[in-house]
C-alpha cells in the first residue's frame, strides 16, 4: 500500500512498527555521490558526527546490509545535514527463529516525477525524501531509493 512522504516523516516511527529478523537484507539504492549510508553505534547515531562510531560505510549506491546478528542497528547518511534532516533510523534485529513473519508488501514512497535524462536505473525521479518499502516475508528485503 503506498504512502506519501513528506518532510514530516520520521524514519525512527517507521523502522519500530516491523519485525526485523536475523537473515533479512536491507537494500539502499540510492545516486552515488548524493547520498551514503553509514552504519554507526547508538551514540554517533544520536549525534549525528560521524568522526568516530562507524562500523561500515555503504557508497555504491546500491548497497546491501545483511543483517545477520541479533542486536540495534543504527544507519544514517552522512552527507552534510542529511542525518540532522532526519535521514537515520534504527531497527532491532530478532532471532529469526521466534518472529512470525508477515507476507504483506508494505510500501513507502514519496512524490515522483519524470526521470531526468541522465539517470537510467530507474524511471521516475523521486525528490530529496527517502523511498522505503518493506517486504515482510522470510527473506525480508527492506528497499530504500534516494534521489535527487
Amino acid at each position: 500500500m503506498p504512502f506519501q512522504l513528506s518532510s514530516q516523516t520520521n524514519y525512527a516511527s517507521w523502522a519500530e512498527r516491523y519485525n526485523f529478523s536475523s537473515g533479512d537484507v536491507l537494500v539502499f539504492k540510492y545516486v552515488k555521490g548524493q547520498h551514503n549510508v553509514y552504519e554507526v553505534t547508538e551514540d554517533t547515531f544520536r549525534s549525528c558526527d560521524a568522526s568516530s562510531g562507524v562500523l561500515a560505510k555503504f557508497e555504491t549506491g546500491e548497497d546491501q546490509v545483511a543483517l545477520s546478528e541479533v542486536k540495534r542497528y543504527w544507519f544514517i547518511c552522512n552527507v552534510a545535514g542529511h542525518c540532522l534532516g532526519g535521514m537515520r533510523f534504527g531497527i532491532e534485529v530478532k532471532d529469526g527463529n521466534n518472529n512470525v513473519t508477515n507476507s504483506t508488501d508494505v510500501a513507502f514512497n514519496p512524490p515522483i516525477e519524470p526521470t531526468p535524462s541522465d539517470n537510467s536505473c530507474t524511471s521516475y525521479y523521486v525528490s530529496e525524501r527517502w523511498g522505503v518499502i518493506k517486504n515482510l516475508t522470510p527473506l525480508g528485503l527492506l528497499l530504500f531509493n534516494y534521489y535527487f
